[in-house]
């Protein structure tokens, strides 16, 4: 997960990921960076709406994004379109599996969830055919999860709506049928 500060989104988003795939009984490493500084703790609100679903993020500090970190990813997922370009100037050959949560969202459910023993990275690669560089220009609501840095306790309280119907649907889309598949 990646976003600017990794002090708001990208945390609360960590924690509710780790949770889901946790809850699943799936043993995954989900991690979040940021593009600014090191060891900043979460914002208090973030903190505040995590503790209200039981996820206690208080332990948390910022870490910055590095080239290490993406190529050791199996998935990168931006906040924003500016954090999925960074990413890929950082390391342009992970390009095929960085995207913003909502566009992975948006066209895995225009492929469908993956199927019998197919891998996550087949998957993504799926969902990666005909994109280009060029659909990272720009800003885009319809790719972009809200920052509330700095606006009231309410622009929180929406991106934890939104973050939380992203990622059920992710986890739909990449976990859930093959889950529950190979557990019947």
């Amino acid at each position: 997960m990646l976003c600017t500060g990794n002090i708001c989104r990208s945390p609360a988003a960590e924690a509710m990921l780790r949770h889901r795939l946790e809850a699943l009984g799936l043993d995954a490493r989900v991690r979040s960076a940021g593009l600014l500084d090191d060891g900043r703790p979460a914002h208090s609100s973030s903190v505040d709406l995590m503790a209200g679903r039981g996820l206690d993020i208080t332990a948390h500090r910022s870490r910055r994004l590095n080239v290490s970190s993406i190529r050791a990813a199996d998935l990168v997922l931006g906040m924003a379109r500016e954090h999925v370009r960074e990413a890929v100037v950082m390391v342009p050959a992970a390009f095929p599996k960085i995207f913003t949560l909502k566009e992975l969202v948006r066209r895995g459910e225009a492929i469908g969830p993956r199927v019998g023993d197919e891998s996550v990275a087949d998957w993504l690669a799926r969902a990666h055919a005909g994109r280009t560089s060029s659909d990272l220009l720009g800003e885009s609501q319809t790719d972009d999860v809200a920052d509330p840095i700095g606006l009231p306790r309410t622009a929180y309280e929406r991106m934890v709506v939104e973050l939380d119907d992203q990622l059920d649907r992710l986890v739909a889309l990449l976990w859930v049928p093959r889950y529950e598949r190979s557990h019947r």
